[in-house]
């Protein structure tokens, strides 16, 4: 007994310190979460913003950036498993009829080229079709945004040509304007009930976290002019347009990712729960295309031994390391943006938590 609990402590030491660590190196506030067989270790270190002294709490939310896209993929795969759309289904089936022009190179794009970043499309929209659909998540029309912006990429030069790699925001955010068009919903809303609440998640939301009355939770930086980093409040220029949801603006608690974590790495060991998704569904998700390391939503490595991804919206970096079978995953995230510096620093946090 005095050896499982000082096993414990030990564990959690672990993950306070890499935190403290993150912000010793310069962050405003770091997160630290070591899931194994199921049980999540969390911790947190420094402010939710520069110059507030308001810590960082165990349940403050955090900003995930393109970890999005695997809950968008997943979205995808349970609308499969209920008839609604189907893996094949082309872009200019869904969008035909809702867009004006859709370059030849599209047209015949699958939702499973488009998560696999094999659709051809741009990286990101121009920053003409980006400044027009600016705003914050309560005064835009959405639905109406995500049309307009993939009516733009859709009639834009491919970045590659179709069927190569090329890893492409534009090309989720389509692929959410696909189930809207086949669903009449909104991506926010269909992955709320299909994803979400099946797992049990119940603190996540999109785009920026808080409130601009208080600091109320961790607010995303950028690097200042001469220095420093300076706090950005939630609004519009706190993230990207909400029409680039699918691709990358959940936000979510720690404890919440953890249940998605879990969720990936069973359904990864075909023991995820059948109601959820089928172990056939999991293999879909999960495996790259010959000769490919790039999933749904995922980095694969070592055969699917690893599985990886890290999402920033330049205000934001967190970083997700997940080795199913050993039952174990490691997060680290930062409130800050300054990829050059952090990505390495939470890179190394994360491996260091590999399974011996």
């Amino acid at each position: 007994m005095i050896a499982l609990a000082a096993a414990l402590l030990l564990q959690a030491a672990e993950p306070a310190a890499d935190a403290q660590r993150l912000v010793d190196q310069g962050s405003p506030g770091a997160v630290v979460m070591v899931l194994d067989q199921g049980d999540p270790v969390i911790s947190v270190a420094g402010v939710r913003a520069e110059g507030s002294d308001a810590e960082i709490e165990l349940n403050d939310l955090w900003h995930l950036g393109s970890n999005t896209k695997a809950m968008t993929a997943v979205l995808v795969a349970r609308l499969v498993e209920q008839g609604v759309v189907e893996w094949d289904d082309t872009v200019a089936e869904w969008l035909g009829d809702r867009v004006e022009t859709i370059r030849p190179d599209y047209a015949d794009a699958t939702f499973a080229d488009l998560l696999h970043h094999r659709s051809g499309i741009i990286a990101n929209p121009g920053p003409i079709t980006a400044l027009q659909l600016m705003g914050s998540d309560d005064s835009r029309d959405v639905m109406a945004d995500r049309l307009v912006y993939a009516a733009a990429v859709l009639d834009h030069d491919p970045g590659a040509a179709p069927g190569e790699f090329l890893y492409s925001n534009a090309g989720y955010t389509v692929a959410g304007t696909m189930l809207e068009a086949a669903t009449g919903e909104s991506w926010e809303t269909l992955l709320q009930r299909e994803v979400f609440t099946p797992l049990g998640i119940e603190h996540a939301g999109f785009g920026p976290p808080g409130s601009t009355a208080a600091v109320d939770q961790p607010r995303g930086h950028r690097g200042g002019m001469f220095g420093g980093l300076n706090a950005v409040p939630p609004g519009a220029r706190a993230d990207n347009p909400p029409a680039m949801g699918p691709a990358g603006r959940v936000h979510m608690s720690m404890q919440d990712y953890a249940l998605w974590l879990d969720a990936v790495m069973a359904g990864a060991r075909g023991e995820g729960d059948p109601d959820f998704l089928s172990p056939e569904s999991w293999q879909i998700l999960l495996t790259p295309p010959e000769g490919g390391n790039y999933a749904m939503g995922w980095g694969v490595t070592d055969e699917g031994a690893v599985l990886r991804h890290a999402g920033s919206n330049t205000m934001w970096f967190v970083q997700a390391v997940l080795w199913p079978e050993a039952d174990r995953a490691a997060v680290a995230g930062v409130n800050e943006g300054r990829l050059d510096r952090v990505a390495p620093r939470v890179g190394e946090v994360v491996l260091g938590y590999a399974p011996e």
